[in-house]
């Protein structure tokens, strides 16, 4: 376990965890930002992705598991991400659509900002969002975050402005 919270705790992902993440990057709903779900051999890439993160930085994007169930229900955690000619540290979330609505996603993201001021001494940290998805930066305006610049990142051949919402510590 890396962090917990009052409902929740975050742990490392593993090829176990193909499944729950699947529940999540394979709903065209919740994948909305990212013009459209992803295939199994993309959630496998994610999922690869992140467990080198761990290796490289010793944190990533982090399994969000609800203790009452003990279900992946999710994921948040803090990642390194390109921003215009730098790299910043994230903190990324992005949860199975039939637990939006309950606090999940502050409450973790909340965890995951005291871990990147307190564990890892950062001077800042920030979570970048596309345009559109309100209910994400509705999240970093409830984690106190303002947004300092934006920038249009192309992906998957289209053009996707973004928001990058900072604190500083």
């Amino acid at each position: 376990m890396i962090l917990e919270t009052e409902r929740l705790y975050l742990r490392e992902m593993n090829q176990g965890d193909f499944d729950s993440l699947c529940k999540i990057l394979q709903d065209e709903d919740t994948m909305y930002a990212y013009e459209g779900a992803f295939s199994d051999e993309e959630v496998q890439e994610w999922l690869d992705r992140q467990i080198s993160r761990y290796q490289k930085w010793n944190f990533g994007l982090w399994a969000v598991i609800l203790k009452e169930t003990d279900e992946m229900i999710g994921q948040c955690g803090l990642t390194m991400q390109s921003w215009k000619e730098t790299e910043v540290l994230e903190i990324g979330y992005l949860f199975n659509r039939s637990y939006w609505h309950k606090g999940y996603a502050i409450e973790s993201a909340k965890a995951c900002k005291k871990y990147a001021f307190e564990k890892l001494k950062a001077d800042e940290v920030c979570s970048i969002i596309r345009d559109t998805n309100t209910a994400s930066q509705n999240v970093a305006v409830r984690n106190g975050m303002r947004i300092v610049d934006t920038w249009t990142k192309h992906y998957r051949g289209i053009d996707m402005p973004h928001y990058r919402y900072v604190i500083q510590r």
